[in-house]
C-alpha cells in the first residue's frame, strides 16, 4: 500500500539530528521558552521576510491571538466581521468565533480553492473590519487585489498561512509577510512539520508582536506580573529544536513537492479527472495536491483497490458543520461542488519514484 502520508518515512533523515538534539534538550535543562524558540523565532522570522515571529502552541491559537490582539490594541471590537472564505477547514471560522468576532462567509473560485476577490466587495458592510484569505492547499490568495480592497475599506488582512510555508510571489512576498500578520501551523503533516502541535505568528507590527508575546504567556512579560488578560499557548522548546532543524529543508522539501505536481500535471491524462490549477510559479507548495472527479467515491475505492491511499480535505463545508448549526440552511453551491467532488492524492519527499510512477498508471487507467 502506498500511504497518503508516512511520517516515519518523512522524518526518517531528521532522526540522528533529532537524537542528538533530544540529548542536548535533557542535559540543559530548559524546557518552557527558551533558546531554541528563540531561535526559531528569528530564524523563521528571516525566513519569511518579517521583523517578528511569535511561537504558540498550535496554528488555530495563532489566528485567535491575533484577533485578541487587535482587539486589546482597540483594532478589532467583538462583534466586528471578518471576511472569511466558504471554502476551508473549519479552525479559520472557529478562530474568528472563538474571539467573539464575526464570520462572513465568501465563495472560492472553482479553479484555486482559494477566495474569489471578485465576491469580496459586495459582503462589505459598515461593520467588516478584516479579510483572512486562507492560502488553501498551499497556493497562495490574490493577495495583490485582497490588499488593496482591504486598504480602500480601511480593513486588516490576516493570512491563514497553516498549510503555504514557503508559498511566495517573489523573494521578498512570501506567505507570513503579505498583510498585517500571519497565522502558521507546524501539524506533523505541514510541509514543515513538528513532531506534535505546534504553531507561530508572524508580522512585521511592532505594537502587535509586543502584545501577542505577553499574551501568549499569560498576558506577563515578568514572571507574576500579569498586565493584559493572557492564554498558556507557548511553542514547545523541544518542538522548536525539532523545527529549527527541519527549517534548513523546507525550500528543497517544497521544490521536490513542486516537481511532483508537474509530473502529476503533465503525465495524468484523463478526461474523468479535473486537475488543480497552478502557473508552475512558486506561488504553491503543495502541501496538498488535490483532484477533482463527478465520481469521488468511485474513484477513491478503485485507488484504494490499486494499493494507493487517499484522503478528502473536507468532506463537509463548515456552513454545513453540526456545530455551525445556524449557518446549515447556507447555501454554497461552489463551496458544496468542491466538497463534494475533491481528493486528496500522495505527493510529499517520502514517496519512491516507482510509487509516484504508480500512482500516475493506475489513475490514467481509472
Amino acid at each position: 500500500m502506498i500511504h497518503f502520508l508516512n511520517l516515519r518515512k518523512l522524518n526518517q533523515p531528521f532522526e540522528v539530528a533529532f537524537q542528538k538534539k533530544m540529548k542536548q534538550f535533557l542535559d540543559g535543562g530548559w524546557y518552557i521558552l527558551g533558546n531554541e524558540v528563540k531561535q526559531f523565532e528569528t530564524d523563521f522570522a528571516t525566513y519569511c521576510g518579517t521583523k517578528h515571529c511569535i511561537g504558540v502552541g498550535n496554528g488555530l491559537d495563532a489566528l485567535v491571538l491575533i484577533f485578541k490582539a487587535y482587539i486589546h490594541l482597540g483594532k478589532l471590537e467583538k462583534g466586528d466581521e471578518v471576511i472569511v472564505p466558504a471554502n476551508t477547514y473549519v479552525a479559520s471560522i472557529l478562530a474568528v468565533l472563538q474571539a467573539d468576532l464575526v464570520p462572513v462567509l465568501v465563495e472560492p473560485r472553482l479553479k484555486t480553492f482559494n477566495i474569489n476577490p471578485d465576491e469580496i466587495e459586495a459582503k462589505i458592510t459598515s461593520k467588516t473590519k478584516a479579510i483572512l484569505p486562507v492560502h488553501l492547499y498551499g497556493q497562495l490568495c490574490e493577495m495583490k487585489v485582497i490588499n488593496e480592497i482591504a486598504q480602500k475599506h480601511n480593513l486588516l488582512v490576516i493570512e491563514d498561512a497553516a498549510q503555504a510555508h514557503g508559498s511566495q510571489f517573489s523573494e521578498k512576498e512570501k506567505a507570513g509577510n503579505l498583510s498585517n500578520a500571519a497565522a502558521f501551523s507546524f501539524y506533523p503533516g505541514k510541509n514543515l512539520g513538528a513532531l506534535g502541535d505546534a504553531g507561530a505568528i508572524t508580522t512585521n507590527d511592532d505594537e502587535l508582536a509586543e502584545v501577542l508575546f505577553s499574551m501568549r504567556n499569560y498576558g506577563s512579560k515578568v514572571k507574576y506580573e500579569n498586565e493584559i488578560i493572557g492564554v498558556n499557548s507557548r511553542l514547545d522548546e523541544l518542538q522548536a529544536a525539532f523545527l529549527n532543524i527541519k527549517l534548513k529543508q523546507l525550500d528543497s522539501e517544497n521544490e521536490f513537492r513542486r516537481s511532483m505536481a508537474k509530473r502529476y500535471l503533465s503525465e495524468i491524462k484523463n478526461e474523468k479527472i479535473i486537475m488543480p490549477s497552478w502557473d508552475l510559479s512558486q506561488n504553491h507548495v503543495f502541501h496538498l495536491f488535490v483532484i477533482r472527479t463527478s465520481n469521488r467515491l468511485e474513484l477513491q475505492n478503485f485507488l484504494k483497490e490499486n494499493g494507493i491511499e487517499t484522503m478528502i480535505h473536507y468532506p463537509i463545508p463548515p456552513h454545513k458543520q453540526k456545530a455551525l448549526s445556524n449557518w446549515n440552511n447556507l447555501s454554497f453551491p461552489i463551496t458544496e461542488k468542491i466538497h463534494d467532488e475533491v481528493l486528496s492524492i500522495p505527493l510529499n519527499s517520502g514517496l519512491k519514484a516507482s510509487e509516484i510512477q504508480h500512482i500516475i498508471t493506475i489513475l490514467n487507467q481509472y
